[in-house]
């Protein structure tokens, strides 16, 4: 079994490609696997970690503005394409894989379109509400299109060949339970609320934290895991601004600020409530562990897909889902407090958001690669 990966360089499109090598590698350990990657900062690390090789190959991103500067963009963007598409046949016919599987980014389109035209069994997933640019583009080439959501009505016209799969985890995720968790990390009785944004839009949405967690830091209703994102220089601005509005130094023991959450799984896993964006692998960790969430959407991303995704888990009434331009950090906090108190409300909002999730979706997909041989 030769099986190429291709991922685009989010953790979003990473982390599911992660998860189902890890699972052809447990089905059939004499498998071999190659990634296909853009070049980005983030796969450039993650792949080579997990002991996989990585060959990256140029794209550019096609430019949707209505403006001058688009077209001459989009027209190195087509030069990028001819070129990615030579290299993507070299790769093919280089590694010979048996099946090709891509997860999302602009580098899916030339490898899985040259597979495809070459005979190669190929496969794109698509972990977010609303198809990307790629999965559109990609939709009548590949042999199946796989889906994180049961019912993406953009992609009704392909139904004979959609796949309901959900979006793999990573391994750690499901490993400890919650009882465990809470007590590797030491939190006490209260409710523990776990809140991180991400790279986009986090300085801002930091700003409102620092008003959450002066209101929190004087109720003292919960333990708070904060991830500021953006380093060690971040993260110090942040604790001299909560000094400057006289939050008590050291903070209280309840109140853990840090740049990045290493142990993501174990903390989601001790968590009551998550405050957090609605990026692919995040709604695929909170639907597979069942947590609650209040999901601030970032305005940033392309065609508002984060905002199609939070309204989803909503609609299902696992989250909570407020809108970034009317948002303040005690509104944020006002909302947190709400949904605490109402404990049989959580677990409503629990079960709702574990039906949404596929607890063995590396293994759905993982089958599917190898049916196709």
């Amino acid at each position: 079994m030769r099986v190429i990966f291709v991922c685009g360089g989010t953790a979003g499109h990473i982390n599911p490609a992660l998860a189902v090598a890890a699972e052809v590698k447990r089905m059939d350990p004499d498998a071999k696997i190659l990634f296909v990657g853009s070049g980005r900062q983030l796969e450039n690390r993650l792949i080579p970690q997990e002991g996989y090789r990585l060959v990256n190959i140029t794209v550019r991103g096609f430019d949707r503005r209505l403006t001058p500067a688009m077209v001459m963009s989009n027209i190195r963007a087509l030069k990028a394409l001819r070129e990615a598409l030579a290299e993507s046949e070299k790769i093919l016919r280089g590694f010979s894989p048996d099946v090709v599987l891509g997860t999302g980014g602009y580098v899916c389109y030339p490898v899985l379109a040259k597979a495809a035209e070459m005979g190669i069994p190929t496969f794109i997933h698509e972990s977010n509400a609303i198809p990307g640019l790629a999965t559109k583009m990609l939709a009548g080439k590949v042999d199946k299109i796989l889906t994180a959501f049961d019912s993406i009505p953009a992609l009704r016209r392909y139904a004979h060949k959609t796949v309901h799969v959900g979006t793999p985890v990573r391994g750690d995720f499901g490993r400890i339970t919650k009882h465990d968790a809470r007590l590797k990390l030491g939190i006490d009785g209260r409710p523990l609320v776990v809140s991180f944004w991400g790279s986009l839009g986090a300085e801002h949405m930091n700003e409102m934290m620092l008003d959450f967690i002066e209101i929190n830091a004087r109720s003292r209703l919960f333990n708070h895991i904060h991830a500021t994102g953006g380093g060690d220089m971040v993260l110090k601005a942040f604790k001299d601004k909560l000094l400057a509005r006289q939050v008590t130094s050291p903070l209280p023991q309840w109140i853990d600020i840090r740049p990045y959450i290493a142990n993501m799984a174990e903390v989601m896993t001790a968590a009551d409530l998550i405050v957090c964006r609605a990026g692919a692998s995040t709604i695929a960790e909170l639907t597979y562990l069942g947590k609650p969430a209040v999901i601030v959407p970032s305005p940033n991303v392309a065609n508002n897909h984060q905002e199609k995704n939070a309204r989803r888990l909503e609609e299902a009434g696992g989250a909570v889902v407020l809108d970034e331009k009317d948002l303040s950090g005690e509104k944020l906090y006002e909302t947190v407090r709400r949904l605490l108190i109402d404990l049989p409300g959580l677990i409503r909002m629990s079960q709702a958001m574990k039906s949404l999730g596929v607890s063995d979706s590396a293994r759905r997909i993982a089958e599917i690669i190898f049916s196709a041989c």
